[in-house]
């Protein structure tokens, strides 16, 4: 088993953490995504996320929503691996996958104190803002780091060594 694996939870699990520092007066930040080829732009957009609160959430998009989501060629990377890659980051301290093409549903289990997106998304557009605000929760979106993006990264891979 790699590194910091025991950081992969089920919703169930996540549920349960949650209650625990709500209890503990901890405030627990929550973001989503597929973090597929994970780069320097998500290194910081985590790191940034972990400093708003006590606890990092992260709901990892599954491999059948990230084809939904970005077509049939992605995710580059299995979700198993890139599960454990945020795991062995220091600023996150759970992962949890979910199917759902939003994470609405996670969002609303897990009533995080503030949810975070990355610049490329507006306040009014990100899952989850609404619900999250209607409990005295806080919706911040952190600048993203130009030219820093899993596309990028693509395309470049695509230009140096042919399509």
């Amino acid at each position: 088993m790699p590194l910091n694996m025991g950081k992969l939870v089920d919703i169930t699990e996540l549920v349960k953490v949650r209650q625990n520092a709500r209890e503990d007066g901890l405030t627990v930040v929550f973001t989503n995504g597929c973090f597929d080829i994970l780069h320097m732009g998500h290194v910081h957009y985590l790191s940034r996320a972990r400093a708003l609160g006590d606890m990092l959430f992260i709901g990892l998009n599954s491999d059948a929503s990230v084809k939904k989501l970005k077509g049939e060629r992605r995710p580059i990377v299995p979700e198993a691996d890139r599960a454990g890659v945020l795991c062995a980051l220091s600023c996150v301290d759970y992962v949890c996958v979910f199917e759902e093409e939003t994470p609405d549903r996670i969002i609303r289990e897990v009533a995080p104190d503030v949810l975070v997106k990355g610049g490329d998304y507006k306040p009014d557009e990100i899952v989850g803002a609404d619900f999250v605000r209607g409990r005295g929760g806080k919706v911040v979106v952190i600048e993203a780091l130009d030219g820093r993006s899993t596309q990028s990264l693509i395309d470049a891979i695509l230009q140096r060594f042919g399509s």
